[in-house]
């Protein structure tokens, strides 16, 4: 190349420069995929040019052409290499391990005691999976939460001064024949809603770079602009808002400001890491400093859960949430968007603020917990609610409870008064279900024990067990005690002569455990599921058990 007039070397290096710069630019487009520039083997060399200097323009267009095509197809290589394959999100969403409860012996284990659960937020996420095309990871269906989404309207009690009913069922398991499921529901009183009591209430909104999605900040503002128009001059709203660092956007005003209010909720704007733990203290200030006696005072937690700066233990977020539970001030946790979702957390957090803990995926889950059962998220009735059976080993071999595996208690917590439990809220209802099997029965699970007396346990005979209910009012410190027994002739024979309230909730508890395995549904299957829910729709006027019945489809489609 030395033999080339300087001209033509000119020309001939600013082709070649050009031609190797086009390699990387054309990576270069993609800011977000890495380009390799320090590859020795990427720079193609000149070819050695031997001929006299009056030849060299003739050589050099016959040998060009291969250094260049060779150039050619290493910035086609680059190319290639500078598309990133389609990847699918890295899911970090985070669910509480659960195992499902087991088949307990009457004999060895004859009392079962757990604290009552009004969550809905399981089945909105089960219900997001399905939508989306996918089963349900196994830890985010939670069957009590699946159950109590629906409302069952058992008899309403008539005086707030014992503030729910409890009724009971039995007949046998749909999904088992050898067994018999036992049906609970408790009704909460339903005040006035011109009574409703002032509420204070604290919007504390997450505004962290991660509640930048469509179904994150957008549908929460939406969320809580239904919630303001409930809302009258009596109430106040404050708005605190936390990312990095956190802020009061609005102090506290009147309800029937509602403009001013909404006009708050517009201007938030997403960006930032999440300092969840501080927004929650100022939240909690913005509490006491709008406080109403004889009222509501409430935080209500809206976010994705993805705390990542501030309080690392969560155990003290769960101390002070404990604390400000125990001064007054409830917490409400309602959850938005997919991806890096915390669930875990956000139950948690509900549980440790005697409030209910809701995920919301649409407007209309929206419009059903902040609008329908407004009353019911807001106002308590009767808090420290806790469940007791005492199961009849002369009649009941083994029970089993579906569900609450996380709100089991030990036997000596029914009645110490110092242990929290779930609350129930204005008009809540809460089902639980317990699969039994009586003594003698084939339906047996468990293999019989080889060193017992033999002698058949004496008891009443004409029970199967033997129902407590403790509670304690709003603002009561000492409970209360409800006993009823469970009598045996009250088993109904004919399934067809069940209530609707009986049948749906057992379809709901057997699509839960379907959704979780299947480990002790026997054949039954989405097909039987969605045939005991058609048959027990009720009048539903929301729609919602119709939904239901599109989603056990969903999932029967989408399980093969």
């Amino acid at each position: 190349m030395s033999s080339l007039n300087p001209l033509l070397r000119s020309v001939l290096a600013a082709l070649l420069a050009a031609a190797i710069a086009a390699c990387g630019t054309a990576v270069d487009n993609d800011a977000a995929t890495p380009v390799n520039r320090g590859s020795a083997s990427n720079i193609i060399p000149m070819p050695a040019v031997e001929s006299e200097e009056s030849d060299a323009l003739v050589l050099h267009e016959r040998k060009a052409a291969a250094p260049m095509a060779t150039v050619m197809r290493h910035k086609q290589a680059f190319d290639m290499a500078g598309i990133r394959q389609p990847s699918a999100g890295v899911n970090r969403e985070n669910y509480a391990n659960i195992e499902d409860n087991g088949v307990m012996a009457v004999a060895e284990h004859p009392v079962s005691t757990f604290s009552i659960d009004v969550d809905s937020g399981a089945y909105a996420l089960v219900r997001r999976y399905l939508n989306q095309g996918s089963l349900p990871p196994k830890d985010a269906v939670r069957a009590e939460e699946l159950i109590n989404y629906f409302n069952y309207e058992y008899p309403t009690p008539k005086k707030s001064k014992q503030p729910f009913s409890v009724v009971t069922e039995v007949a046998y398991t749909p999904w088992n024949r050898d067994s018999l499921l036992v049906h609970l529901g408790i009704q909460g009183y339903v005040p006035q809603r011109e009574v409703r009591p002032a509420s204070n209430l604290v919007f504390l909104v997450d505004v962290s770079g991660s509640m930048n999605a469509p179904d994150k900040l957008p549908l929460l503002k939406s969320a809580f602009k239904l919630l303001v128009k409930q809302l009258d001059g009596k109430d106040r709203v404050s708005l605190v808002v936390y990312a990095g660092a956190s802020g009061v956007v609005l102090e506290p005003t009147p309800g029937d400001q509602q403009g001013k209010i909404m006009a708050a909720l517009e201007r938030l704007s997403a960006g930032g890491s999440t300092h969840g733990s501080a927004g929650i203290q100022l939240a909690y200030a913005m509490a006491k400093q709008g406080r109403v006696e004889d009222g509501i005072n409430r935080v209500i937690l809206a976010t994705d859960g993805d705390f990542n700066v501030g309080t690392v233990n969560h155990e003290q977020l769960m101390d002070l949430i404990e604390e400000k539970r125990e001064q007054g001030v409830t917490l409400t946790t309602l959850g938005f968007g997919q991806g890096n979702y915390n669930d875990y957390l956000m139950e948690q957090l509900a549980d440790k603020g005697n409030g209910n803990y809701a995920y919301i995926d649409t407007i209309n889950e929206a419009q059903k917990v902040l609008v329908d059962e407004l009353e019911a998220t807001l106002e308590v009735i009767a808090k420290d609610v806790k469940i007791q059976i005492e199961w009849n080993p002369a009649v009941v071999a083994e029970y089993r409870l579906v569900g609450y595996e996380n709100r089991m208690l030990a036997r000596e917590d029914f009645s110490n008064d110092k242990v929290d439990a779930g609350d129930i809220g204005a008009g809540h209802t809460v089902t639980a279900l317990y699969e039994i099997v009586l003594s003698g029965s084939q339906g047996q699970r468990l293999e019989p024990l080889r060193y017992t007396s033999g002698r058949q346990t004496k008891g009443k005979r004409d029970e199967l067990a033997h129902l407590r209910l403790r509670y304690k009012a709003p603002d009561g410190e000492r409970s209360r005690l409800i006993e009823t027994p469970i009598l045996a002739r009250s088993v109904e024979q004919d399934p067809t002569r069940t209530s609707d309230n009986f049948r749906f909730s057992a379809s709901v508890a057997a699509f839960a455990q379907l959704l979780r395995g299947g480990r002790y549904t026997e054949t039954f299957d989405y097909g039987d599921v969605a045939s005991l829910a058609q048959g027990a729709r009720g009048s539903d006027p929301y729609g919602y058990r119709g939904e239901f019945l599109r989603l056990v489809n969903l999932a029967s489609s989408l399980g093969g």
